[in-house]
C-alpha cells in the first residue's frame, strides 16, 4: 500500500501536472504544503518539477498542432493574447521558455512557443530550467522550516 509521503507526492505530481497546462491555477500553494506535510525536499523537488515540466510539454505540443480557430473555441485564447506573445518571441527568442513557470502568463508562454515552433529540443530543456529553478527556489526558502 501507498503511505502519506508517496500519496502525497502523486498528487504534486497531478497538481504541477495540471497547473502547467491551461487549467488557471498556481502549483505554488500545493508545492510549499507538499513539501512542509512531506519533508523530503529532494523527492518534492524533482516530483513537483517533473510535474509542472510534462504540463508545459503538453501544453507546447497543443500549441505545435492548435490552429488559431480551434485555440479561440476550446481554450479561449484570443489570437490577439498570441500575438502579443509572438513580440515577445520575437524579441527574446526561445529564452522566454524560462518564464513558463509564471502563473497564468507561463502557460500561454509555452502554447505560443509550439504555435510559433520553436525549436523542441532548445525549447523543452528551457521550459525544464525554468520550472526547476522555480521549485528549487521554494525549497530552497523552505528548507529551515523542514
Amino acid at each position: 500500500m501507498f503511505g502519506l509521503e508517496e500519496l502525497g507526492l502523486a498528487g504534486l505530481f497531478i497538481g504541477t501536472f495540471l497547473a502547467a497546462t491551461i487549467l488557471p491555477f498556481s502549483s505554488d500553494a500545493l508545492y510549499i504544503a507538499v513539501l512542509l506535510a512531506v519533508k523530503d525536499p529532494v523527492a518534492c523537488l524533482v516530483t513537483g518539477s517533473l510535474g509542472n515540466w510534462l504540463g508545459g510539454v503538453t501544453t507546447y505540443l497543443l500549441g505545435r498542432v492548435a490552429k488559431w480557430e480551434w485555440l479561440e473555441k476550446t481554450f479561449k485564447v484570443r489570437r490577439e493574447t498570441l500575438e502579443k506573445q509572438k513580440i515577445l518571441i520575437d524579441k527574446y527568442g526561445i529564452w522566454i521558455a524560462l518564464l513558463s513557470w509564471v502563473p497564468f502568463a507561463g502557460d500561454v508562454i509555452a502554447l505560443a512557443l509550439g504555435f510559433y515552433k520553436s525549436p523542441v529540443l532548445w525549447t523543452l530543456l528551457l521550459l525544464f530550467a525554468g520550472k526547476f529553478a522555480r521549485f528549487l527556489l521554494w525549497t530552497a526558502m523552505l528548507w529551515g522550516a523542514l
